[in-house]
């Protein structure tokens, strides 16, 4: 198992900061959306009533440069403006990795609130996929993070100059 981890600080308190990276509309938003995932988009289909919080399961399906995504993912451990923990369960046909982790810890700091956000992955089966994977797991991973972060931080940019939110600016770590 390989894990990847990026820390931002966002000047905003850690209870806003966390209801953003606690929403599948934020954090999943560069895999259901045509970005840099070689133009592709998956589908998203939530199998559990409650979309935040404990026990929330999703369902993640498509195509990536013409083969088939299917996995699905449940949040394992949340702790209200504090903590989460998602990852795939069961079987999943994935082209980078076969399982992953995300895992999410908001601190508060003198700063803003720091938050860190991890991926841990394992390499898929197959020699085909294990190369793909070598090459280009790492490089995925860290843009995902980026991506989410980043994602969060324009909506705190968004929510302080519509005055919703005082001091939304980001220090980069």
């Amino acid at each position: 198992m390989k894990t990847i981890e990026k820390t931002e600080t966002y000047q905003a308190a850690s209870e806003i900061v966390f209801q953003y990276l606690d929403d599948l509309g934020v954090t999943g938003m560069h895999m259901t959306q045509s970005s840099m995932m070689m133009g592709s988009k998956l589908n998203l289909e939530f199998l559990s009533e409650n979309k935040k919080g404990p026990g929330t399961k999703y369902r993640l399906t498509g195509k990536m440069m013409g083969m088939k995504m299917d996995f699905t993912v449940a949040v394992t451990q949340w702790i209200a403006g504090v903590e989460k923990i998602w990852e795939t369960l069961g079987t999943s046909q994935r082209i980078i990795y076969s399982w992953y982790r995300m895992h999410l810890k908001l601190s508060r700091k003198p700063e803003g609130t720091e938050a860190k956000l991890s991926i841990s992955y394992e390499r898929p089966v197959g020699i085909f996929y294990r190369i793909i994977s070598f090459l280009f797991a790492d490089w995925y991973c860290r843009w995902c993070l980026k991506s989410m972060l980043g994602d969060c931080e324009k909506l705190l940019k968004q929510r302080e100059q519509s005055g919703q939110l005082e001091h939304a600016a980001t220090i980069h770590n």
